[in-house]
């Protein structure tokens, strides 16, 4: 279908798309601590990721993002889910979730944090961004081709999380 024929309008709910990856090397999974100087999530533990540009898809930006942040190349990234998230603004966010398992390689510094491979076992007494205390079981628990699952977030008139699964 042409460009013409696609249906956008400015005055639609749109989402701005990101990526999220997580790589795993045994019982370890790699996270990056954000930098105390970051916008969002400073001090927190995440996937590595960001956003997709323009003219890229959501798999070539996950690559690319994590060659960005860690230095690390050549993974067998797969789709374990998709998670929108409404900013309660235009746009919102639409979150493409990939894993990976580590095939060897030396990580780089980052800019945007601290990368630190931890034991799965420990995840739960690190300071995690809000929602992967609940995603992170899920994703890893995903084997490679399975279907990925699809989730929801937002956050209520108090502030807290509510994330669900589809």
């Amino acid at each position: 279908m042409p460009v013409s024929d696609q249906g956008v309008s400015l005055d639609r709910y749109m989402l701005v798309p990101r990526t999220l990856v997580f790589v795993t090397r045994g019982d370890k999974i790699l996270l990056l601590k954000g930098a105390e100087d970051k916008r969002l999530w400073s001090g927190l533990y995440n996937g590595i990721g960001g956003h997709v540009e323009q003219r890229e898809d959501v798999l070539s930006a996950a690559h690319r993002e994590l060659l960005e942040e860690t230095g690390l190349i050549s993974y067998n990234l797969w789709l374990c889910g998709i998670t929108t998230v409404d900013t309660q603004t235009n746009p919102g966010v639409c979150i493409f979730i990939f894993r990976g398992e580590y095939s060897g390689g030396g990580l780089e510094l980052s800019n945007e944090g601290s990368l630190e491979w931890v034991e799965v076992s420990d995840i739960t007494h690190l300071p995690l961004v809000a929602d992967l205390p609940i995603l992170l079981p899920k994703i890893l628990e995903m084997k490679f081709g399975e279907t990925p699952f699809l989730a929801h977030s937002r956050y209520d008139e108090t502030g807290n999380l509510i994330l669900t699964f589809v």
